[in-house]
């Protein structure tokens, strides 16, 4: 059960995640560059979307295979908002959301033709996500992830210092490249999200919501942070996106379907 801060936290998350496009920079066009460096995949492919948020790129993915997806999320306020557009796009028997953490997800091995995750797993560690993503693919499927890295080996301090503490895990493309072939996956495509993707379904309509959320939410500290910190990582990237960007690699588990 949560205590009073968890659930304020939880609230605003859902009051501002929820309300944008996308959960995480990524785009339409993005999602669509990446299927099409995705080889061959059966009639009715069978996916698994890690971190689908309100399902942006699930929707898509609907739209590009005639395949079942699963769509999976650890929050009721994406699974819910999700649900709802499933429904108002015919898709309930193509689209299924599961509640779940992605440190536990119990499939079967080798189940999938194909898994997707857009921005979320950095939350296992792209070495541990890479190790588990290969178990729950077919032989001969395929996986396509973003990752953020270094694009530039020279961070300045004030960069550097924020993604030790966001995400000390952070490495350069060619160290993520050479991880996935340590991984044991052949590396099929890849490119470098461009700034668009950051901002046009994320960043910028986060921002038009702050002022609102701020004064919906004058009364607790703990939200008041949150949208602080959110504050924080707008200002740092546009000063320093030129260092750091989201890279999708799309790559595929040696074998035949």
């Amino acid at each position: 059960m949560m205590n009073d801060s968890e659930a304020v936290i939880y609230e605003i998350m859902g009051d501002l995640y929820g309300a944008l496009p996308r959960q995480g920079p990524g785009s339409a066009e993005c999602t669509r560059k990446a299927f099409s460096m995705v080889g061959p995949l059966p009639e009715r492919p069978y996916v698994l979307d890690v971190g689908c948020g309100t399902g942006g790129q699930t929707l898509q993915l609907a739209g590009l295979t005639d395949g079942h997806i699963i769509a999976l999320d650890v929050f009721d306020w994406a699974l819910d908002r999700l649900s709802e557009r499933v429904v108002s796009c015919g898709l309930t028997d193509r689209i299924r959301t599961t509640k779940q953490s992605m440190m536990e997800m119990d499939f079967p091995d080798e189940s999938f033709d194909l898994i997707w995750s857009e921005g979320a797993l950095y939350i296992m560690g792209f070495e541990n996500a890479l190790r588990k993503c290969r178990e729950l693919l077919k032989p001969g499927g395929f996986l396509a992830a973003t990752e953020v890295c270094w694009l530039r080996s020279d961070p300045p301090k004030e960069v550097r210092e924020f993604w030790q503490q966001a995400y000390p895990d952070i490495k350069t493309v060619a160290d993520n490249v050479q991880l996935v072939n340590d991984c044991e996956f052949e590396m099929v495509g890849q490119f470098t999200l461009p700034d668009s993707a950051w901002w046009d379904e994320y960043y910028t309509p986060m921002r038009e919501l702050l002022p609102s959320l701020r004064e919906r939410y004058a009364h607790s500290s703990e939200a008041l942070a949150l949208l602080a910190e959110n504050e924080a990582e707008m200002a740092l990237h546009e000063k320093y996106s030129a260092w750091y960007g989201y890279e999708f690699f799309i790559c595929r588990r040696p074998g035949n379907m």
